[in-house]
């Protein structure tokens, strides 16, 4: 088939919401997007280990340390769906990490801002892990297959650190006057930048339209951040503490809540590698692939080993 036919063929399983597959023809545009937004997304689960796992070993109880350690595992496992479904457009694993490490990759702007308590745990399960559900349930339905496949499991985990983070918040705000303050504090400095975790706005992002339009993704960045406001503002209510946001106001017409403007010179400003940790989490990667060398050269010759033996 020439490429006009083949584009038609395309078109029309996009229309009727068949899955594209690995070995079906994809207009070469349609497989960079892939790969920009699945390499970014595994990129973001791998850096989003590190403000976790630095409270590890401070976490208040047994419990609370077996659960957080759960939890990074977890996210260390969405990385390695994520890079396997990436690896089906054609890139190599080499290639995306050294897209991340050369910083050529983004990751998620949420995870250049530091943890400074352990309410920060509870609020990034919160918020942070709430805002990816938001983010990746309608990705369950993306049009390429190992993608949707892979979000199918990441978001029941996902929902489960929701839970986790959320129930750490709810046992601060029901103990001590300080361990109230602490909550409040942590919410104050996160709400925001999970606000910018859906993006810019519409009219500013350039790869959304493209992106609904092949059924990748489902909804805007505005619908899903007005969808995460309507959702935390009752959550924050029941814990009893207040939205950083004096603009913050049921809106009777429109039957959401209307919301203060986000700090778009912030966030182009992480974006560009100048948030507080850009840095750290940047040379935090770069020292464990290093430092990992011997035990990837050491699975390679394990595997060629085996290899061998097995033609033997």
């Amino acid at each position: 088939m020439d490429e006009p036919k083949e584009l038609e063929k395309f078109d029309d399983k996009i229309e009727q919401e068949i899955r594209i597959e690995p070995k079906d023809w994809m207009p070469d545009d349609y497989r960079k997007m892939l790969i920009r937004q699945i390499s970014q997304h595994a990129h973001s689960e791998i850096v989003g280990m590190l403000p976790e796992a630095n409270w590890i070993t401070r976490a208040p109880s047994l419990r609370r340390k077996a659960t957080l350690l759960a939890k990074v595992q977890d996210e260390a496992g969405h990385g390695l769906y994520l890079y396997c479904a990436a690896e089906t457009l054609n890139i190599s694993r080499e290639e995306m990490v050294d897209q991340l490490l050369s910083s050529r990759a983004k990751y998620s702007s949420i995870f250049n801002y530091p943890t400074l308590s352990w309410a920060d745990m509870g609020t990034i399960g919160w918020l942070v892990d709430g805002a990816a559900i938001m983010n990746q349930v309608p990705l369950c339905r993306a049009s390429y297959g190992p993608y949707a496949r892979a979000m199918t499991r990441i978001c029941k985990e996902e929902s489960f650190h929701q839970r986790q983070g959320y129930e750490i918040l709810l046992t601060l705000c029901r103990g001590s006057k300080e361990q109230k303050a602490m909550a409040q504090d942590s919410l104050n400095r996160w709400w925001w930048p999970s606000l910018m975790m859906f993006g810019p706005n519409d009219d500013a992002s350039p790869h959304t339209a493209q992106s609904m339009k092949w059924k990748i993704k489902r909804f805007s960045n505005d619908e899903l951040r007005q969808k995460f406001v309507d959702v935390c503002k009752e959550q924050a209510d029941i814990l009893g503490i207040t939205i950083p946001d004096p603009n913050l106001k049921w809106n009777e017409e429109r039957g959401h809540y209307d919301f203060g403007e986000i700090n778009w010179d912030e966030f182009w400003n992480v974006i560009k590698g100048n948030g507080p940790c850009n840095k750290e989490r940047l040379q935090a990667r770069i020292e464990a692939h290093e430092n990992g060398a011997w035990v990837r050269e050491a699975a390679l010759a394990h595997a060629e080993k085996k290899k061998v033996l097995v033609n033997y």
